[in-house]
């Protein structure tokens, strides 16, 4: 049996190891002209990778699927219940008994995905510890808005050689503005649709860099909250 040098590299503690980041966004969902459709998978992706980056923790990529709300009509999605059952679980309970993991931090960059009241249940069933990181979502702002739109040309995934397309008229899923059924459905859809009208999609690398630096940092604070957690037991 070999004896790994859990101490090697640039970590914040041997017990690292036994945490992993995950991050789930969207793969298929349009985001305008100057976003790509995978735009949240990426961006969660990258916040993910960069905490694991600069904790130590185990990065265990990115899942491949996403739910959203019956009255979003803006991509491809999957039922909440088949998000978690035959994706979210098989890959937690894999890298469970691969990684030796007893904490998970997951890292959600996508509005539809609703799965903060599944945690519970997943750490029962799963045997970790999971905290539930949907800080991105929380201050990115109106969908393919000005907020996402900067992340991604930090990320370099934005062309703003489109940016004068980015009319609602052509692109109705720019601060979702013209989703009609999902903006009578949801009240907090419609008050970023809104923000969206009067304010516009404005690139703005400073707000991008504050964004992604902004969720990185809490996704960390998670990652040390968890390795609290593990190490008293």
């Amino acid at each position: 049996m070999v004896e790994l040098n859990l101490d090697a590299g640039n970590i914040i503690s041997e017990d690292v190891h036994r945490i992993g980041i995950l991050a789930v966004g969207s793969h298929l969902e349009n985001h305008g002209p100057a976003l790509p459709i995978d735009t949240d998978a990426k961006i969660a992706s990258y916040v993910a990778l960069e905490a694991a980056l600069r904790t130590g923790a185990r990065f265990l990529g990115v899942l491949y699927a996403a739910s959203e709300f019956p009255y979003v009509k803006h991509g491809i999605h999957m039922d909440r219940d088949e998000l978690v059952e035959r994706e979210l679980k098989p890959v937690l309970r894999k890298a469970r008994r691969l990684l030796n993991l007893e904490a998970a931090v997951i890292v959600n960059g996508h509005g539809g995905n609703k799965l903060e009241d599944c945690m519970d249940d997943l750490e029962e069933e799963l045997g970790l510890e999971i905290a539930w990181n949907n800080r991105i979502v929380e201050i990115e702002g109106p969908h393919a808005g000005s907020g996402e739109l900067s992340a991604g040309l930090i990320l370099g995934i934005a062309d703003l050689r489109r940016l004068d397309e980015c009319i609602p008229e052509l692109y109705p899923e720019i601060g979702m503005i013209g989703l009609k059924e999902a903006r009578e459905a949801n009240r907090e859809i419609d008050k970023a649709a809104r923000i969206c009208e009067r304010d516009g999609v404005n690139p703005d690398p400073v707000l991008g860099q504050r964004i992604l630096d902004d969720a990185v940092e809490s996704v960390i604070s998670d990652v040390k909250e968890l390795l609290k957690i593990i190490q008293e037991f």
